[in-house]
């Protein structure tokens, strides 16, 4: 077959995996609507031209002048040729860096000269931004190798049958999309501009564009991001790519029809991924993730409403709601520490101003304010003015919004997703001080799954204690058959346990049971059942994991378990990168920054060592440093029934 995508689900919009059929858009929205609303020409555009002076001269000295600080890097750049063994790096030795890296600079450069110019005016830029202009269109995709599985591919994404790109089919993948929007945006604003130099420019660009594109969407309903992978499984590509698409449809496209065949179709890819989501608004694809999934949909979501005049609008909707909602309920602290679950670093940084006008769109106070936090507390001026143009745009003209909020963290006391299966709690709604954790259920099929049924997080003032480690750099490996080689993919490196020497096992099958969250006066309960996240040769009955906050006094671990036979060693796991030492058996200190934790478990029926391991990835060793330690409790017990508990508690000094 040409495409091994599934070509059946051309109904996309009335499929969904597990959740109501929802269609807020197709079902709500029709395609007359859709016509009679949506403005014909560019005219929802609310940025000010390029010729408006007046309008630019206004935004702040410091956002000029970083802008036209990063657009002067990049004078006389030499736009490199992205080779065929660049290419072929990714097949070749699984590195998607390479390719990667390359794509990224020169989208840098492009965005970089053309909000430069934007903002100078003089032409100073053109002629750089004319020569990338001319490199994109001579360039024979605009995609990632590491997304050549959508030509086709051989049991795993990550073993791809075409190495090289082909022209002749196209495909629209996340790097496709964004160098799209990004040179639809500078079509729109620099067609007349190019003109006067010469109309080739601007055909030019227009004809890649839809080559590449808008024809290929328009024609095609075989991109997994449309239809869904098997029984319609998607994920924030449908959200990222059809922001992408919508924005280059509503720029150049001219044809009524087309234009209104194109915008459709989106909807029901985005009707697709709204259908996927759990009321409770739970991203399984973690924080890492949110602001290309959620993020993604608020940004398609607002350039729909825009386009129709504010009559195609959803906001109100309270799954939306709560799908915005998640990032601060998942938000542990700093400004950069979340519930870092599934392919999440252990430090992220997201963009304040997008959540802080997702919190505006559906009028949740906690959410602004903790837009405007972040946003005060990172360069504000380097978020307006790096990235891609579209976000660039709204950041720019929506600046002054977000100053006038309180900016406050969404320090919550406790928050239980019922549908994502996790669970949060800390010692003091308001403030960082004390012990914060984190538990989840879960299966282990979710979106960027690691094997990690029934793990846990804690923190203590804020800094992380017991953690996720998080995600290393991707490679080739990262999404295919042999994705749990990885170490940070393996139940044996999250907080879970060991049973008869068997580790957890990836699948849908293989997931928590009985998950259970209760709150008092005085603390928070989570329980759930792991025993079904491990094969048979496990043999293991019931395993019940709980954690217990009992509120300014100690965190507790609690395991009972009944297992069928005793065939191998059973061992509890918990990551940490703080040191520790030994002060008498029974106890592990743990040293923190300004503070001292001491875990306390029975020598008599668990024996305890600390592992060192090197973390040897750049994304790691900047998240969580150059080390991490597995502390192992093991078993002594070869009874097939037990109990054991784990207290910790600060050391007062």
């Amino acid at each position: 077959m040409k495409y091994t995508i599934a070509f059946l689900l051309l109904l996309f919009w009335k499929i969904s995996v597990g959740q109501e059929k929802r269609n807020l858009l197709l079902d709500n929205f029709s395609r007359k609507l859709v016509s009679s609303v949506v403005v014909k020409g560019q005219e929802w555009v609310t940025y000010p031209s390029y010729s408006d002076r007046e309008a630019w001269a206004k935004l702040p000295e410091s956002v000029k002048t970083n802008a036209i600080k990063e657009g002067e890097k990049y004078l006389g750049y030499g736009w490199p040729l992205t080779t065929a063994t660049l290419y072929l790096t990714y097949s070749r030795t699984g590195n998607r860096e390479a390719a990667d890296n390359s794509n990224r600079e020169k989208l840098n450069a492009l965005r970089a000269l053309a909000l430069a110019e934007l903002i100078e005016g003089k032409g100073r830029f053109l002629d750089d931004l004319i020569n990338g202009v001319f490199a994109y269109c001579e360039q024979t995709v605009w995609s990632s190798p590491a997304h050549f599985y959508m030509y086709g591919y051989e049991g795993s994404l990550g073993n791809i049958t075409t190495l090289l790109p082909d022209k002749n089919n196209p495909i629209i993948d996340l790097v496709t999309g964004d160098t799209a929007a990004d040179l639809a945006w500078i079509w729109y604003f620099f067609h007349t501009e190019f003109d006067k130099v010469s109309p080739v420019i601007s055909q030019r660009l227009q004809q890649e564009l839809y080559a590449k594109v808008l024809d290929p969407f328009y024609q095609r309903n075989d991109y997994w991001w449309i239809t869904g992978w098997g029984e319609g499984r998607v994920n924030n590509w449908t959200p990222w790519c059809s922001y992408n698409v919508l924005t280059c449809v509503l720029l150049l496209e001219t044809d009524p029809q087309k234009r209104e065949d194109g915008i459709y179709k989106t909807m029901g890819a985005i009707d697709h991924f709204i259908n996927s989501y759990p009321e409770d608004g739970g991203c399984s694809e973690g924080p890492g993730y949110w602001g290309a999934a959620s993020g993604r949909l608020f940004s398609y979501l607002t350039l729909l409403q825009k386009a129709s005049q504010g009559k195609i609008d959803i906001f109100s909707n309270e799954l939306i709601r709560n799908m915005g909602r998640y990032i601060y309920r998942v938000y542990v602290s700093k400004g950069e520490y979340y519930v870092n679950f599934a392919d999440a670093l252990a430090k992220l940084h997201h963009n304040g101003g997008l959540i802080y006008r997702f919190g505006k769109a559906i009028q949740e106070p906690v959410m602004q304010q903790f837009g405007a936090y972040l946003s005060g507390k990172s360069n504000g001026t380097e978020r307006m003015t790096g990235g891609r143009l579209g976000s660039n745009l709204e950041m720019l003209f929506s600046h002054e919004d977000w100053q006038n909020v309180p900016k406050t963290e969404p320090l919550l006391k406790q928050y239980y997703l019922p549908n994502l299966d996790v669970a949060v709690a800390r010692d003091k709604e308001g403030t960082d001080q004390g012990f914060y954790f984190a538990a989840k259920g879960g299966h282990n099929n979710e979106q960027h799954n690691h094997n990690d049924v029934g793990s846990f997080i804690l923190f203590y003032n804020g800094i992380p204690v017991l953690l996720d480690v998080g995600v290393g750099t991707y490679t080739r490996e990262t999404f295919s058959k042999e994705r749990y080689t990885i170490w940070t993919m393996q139940s044996n490196y999250h907080n879970v346990p060991l049973i008869n020497g068997v580790a957890q096992r990836q699948g849908r099958n293989f997931a928590a049971q009985k998950s259970t969250f209760t709150d008092t006066k005085n603390g928070v309960r989570f329980s759930t059942d792991i025993s079904g996240a491990y094969p048979k040769e496990a043999q293991v009955k019931s395993w019940e994991r709980a954690y217990q906050l009992e509120r300014g006094k100690r965190f507790l671990i609690q395991d009972t378990y009944q297992l069928a036979a005793k065939t191998g060693e059973n061992r509890l796991h918990f990551m940490t990168t703080l040191p520790s030492q030994q002060p008498k058996e029974g106890e592990l200190l743990l040293n923190g920054d300004n503070f001292d934790l001491l875990m306390r478990y029975d020598p008599k029926i668990m024996m305890i060592t600390v592992e060192k391991k090197a973390t040897d990835d750049p994304k790691l060793e900047k998240a969580i440093g150059k080390v991490v330690y597995r502390i192992v409790l093991e078993l002594k017990s070869t009874a097939l029934n037990g109990i054991n508990s784990i207290e910790i508690t600060e050391v007062k000094k």
